[in-house]
């Protein structure tokens, strides 16, 4: 998945960086799947691209995504990988069970494995990357009660049905992505509306985004200094079909070097009528 320099921010999925409370109908939840597919930009050059996949079942879920940065500012923000998430819905919860990732980015190829249970993670990575000795340790508590980076930017609609609300923002997103702990703090900025060249078209609710590092970040790191903190982060929601949750359209972050945009141009949803089964972590087909 495309990482920023020095890991300043989250993958949507990853970037696009997320365990929240899903509200379908108790007597028959919904179930439903997205394909969608995403350019990266920054000021108007296109240099990258996610596809993710997402199928959401009565009990079950899972979601893979696939990124790659290239061309001209590959140099300057550069990365590539496969993410995958699965787990159960429970008490109307998204539980993720495992969450996996190969990232290949500035510390070289790293293969990470995460499983979680009683309520906390626990992470094996291979090979280890490099240790730095500003970088703030990630503690046995801060592996608690969070999520993974894909997983986290699937919330629930509190009206189901693709009606959407202000209160749909008021979540802090709690995420651990194996080595580095931070929040997302989801707040309303308003209603808008979308009409994606493949697929989508309809109402999305933009909520504004405020990252707070936690833990096992680089102190020293200027990306993070600049983007913490900072209110002008946008997350675009749109809802799945079939289902009450919804997945981001767009990111709008600040960088060192400009405005991120991570954009939708296919976002297909349709109601399924079958619980998915876990995924092998195999790579999806490269983007086109």
């Amino acid at each position: 998945m495309f990482r920023p320099p020095h890991h300043a921010t989250v993958s949507l999925l990853g970037v696009l960086a997320l365990l929240l409370a899903v509200t379908p109908d108790r007597s028959a939840r919904a179930q439903g799947k997205l394909k969608a597919h995403y350019t990266i930009s920054m000021t108007g050059v296109t240099f990258g691209e996610i596809v993710w996949l997402v199928d959401i079942g009565d009990t079950l879920y899972n979601t893979t995504a696939s990124g790659k940065a290239s061309g001209v500012l590959s140099k300057l923000v550069n990365g590539e990988g496969l993410v995958a998430a699965q787990g159960n819905i429970a008490a109307d919860r998204l539980l993720p069970s495992l969450y996996t990732s190969t990232i290949t980015d500035d510390d070289g190829r790293i293969k990470l494995q995460m499983t979680f249970a009683g309520g906390a993670a626990t992470e094996t990575m291979t090979p280890q990357p490099p240790e730095y000795a500003d970088r703030l340790p990630v503690t046995d508590a801060d592996r608690r009660g969070i999520t993974d980076p894909l997983s986290a930017v699937l919330i629930s609609t509190k009206h189901g049905g693709g009606t959407l609300a202000a209160s749909d923002c008021n979540h802090t997103l709690k995420i651990f992505d194996g080595r580095r702990r931070y929040n997302l703090a989801l707040s309303y900025d308003r209603i808008d509306k979308v009409a994606i060249e493949r697929g989508y078209s309809g109402p999305i609710l933009v909520c504004g985004v405020v990252l707070q590092p936690i833990a096992g970040y680089r102190a020293d790191s200027m990306m993070v200094k600049y983007v913490a903190g900072r209110r002008d982060m946008e997350l675009w929601f749109a809802p799945i079909a079939g289902t009450s949750i919804m997945a981001p359209v767009r990111v709008l972050m600040p960088t060192l070097i400009g405005t991120l945009r991570i954009q939708a141009d296919q976002f297909e949803a349709a109601a399924s009528a079958h619980t998915p089964v876990p995924v092998e972590t195999s790579p999806l087909p490269p983007p086109r």
